[in-house]
């Protein structure tokens, strides 16, 4: 056995080993290559993924951002684009208060006739642009007359095309309802214009209940949601709406007659 295994040994180095098959060794390098390749370049894409959300949270605040870009030795201006407010659409054709739903449109002349009461002109404010006149029993009995008023020295409206709304009805002011009816972050204050009691509204009211000669209670809508005046003329209720201080307010309510 000896004599075996030294032969067997000096015989190895005259035996040829076949080579590898070169198909095989090929294929083995490209399969190798392949999964080397792929998982550099999957490491790479999870380190850019986690690079990026790290980027996009540090960017979504400010003191960040200006700190990357001092870093980084860049300075870019983030801008917030704000979208632009509509154009307010243009008035609807027709005269001035046409779509604030007062009644019909009449002339002076026939609002007077059309009531039993004296009307009130508010002289500050010269002629009415436009006249309306409403019956019961939407609105308390002995009718209801709107005076409309286009100023260039008080300002418009640009939903109504309407500076100043004079409305004005037989009845009274009931405190019960008055309160209670005109909303959240409305101030009241009263006031007295040429010996008649009244009340300054501030803010942006609605809507008050007022009660006509019989006592019945009538919701009355202010057109404008804007400062009102409310003045007890003797048994007739004056309402002055419009983008009005309580000073120019009072002074129109004091011209009136």
């Amino acid at each position: 056995m000896p004599d075996l295994e030294e032969r067997l040994t000096a015989l190895a180095p005259a035996i040829d080993w076949p080579p590898t098959p070169a198909p095989l060794w090929r294929g083995a390098q490209q399969r190798e290559a392949a999964d080397r390749q792929w998982r550099w370049n999957n490491r790479w894409a999870l380190a850019a993924a986690a690079v990026l959300l790290i980027v996009a949270t540090l960017l979504a605040y400010t003191p960040t951002r200006d700190a990357i870009a001092d870093w980084v030795n860049v300075h870019t201006i983030f801008r917030r684009t704000e979208t632009p407010p509509p154009s307010p659409s243009p008035l609807p054709p027709g005269p001035p208060g046409r779509y604030l739903n007062l009644g019909t449109q009449v002339s002076l002349a026939e609002a007077r006739q059309g009531v039993a009461w004296t009307i009130l002109l508010p002289a500050a404010l010269g002629s009415p642009d436009a006249v309306y006149l409403q019956q019961p029993p939407s609105v308390p009995s002995g009718g209801e007359v709107s005076l409309v008023y286009v100023r260039s020295d008080i300002k418009t409206s640009g939903l109504t095309g309407v500076s100043v709304l004079v409305t004005e009805a037989r009845g009274r002011v009931e405190e019960q309802y008055f309160q209670k009816t005109l909303g959240p972050g409305v101030t009241i204050e009263q006031v007295t214009v040429n010996g008649h009691s009244g009340y300054w509204i501030s803010g942006r009211p609605h809507q008050f209940v007022i009660t006509d000669a019989e006592g019945n209670p009538y919701p009355e809508t202010l057109r404008l949601a804007t400062n009102t005046l409310v003045i007890d003329e003797g048994g007739t209720l004056v309402r002055i709406e419009g983008d009005l201080s309580k000073d120019q307010a009072i002074q129109i309510a004091r011209s009136m007659s």
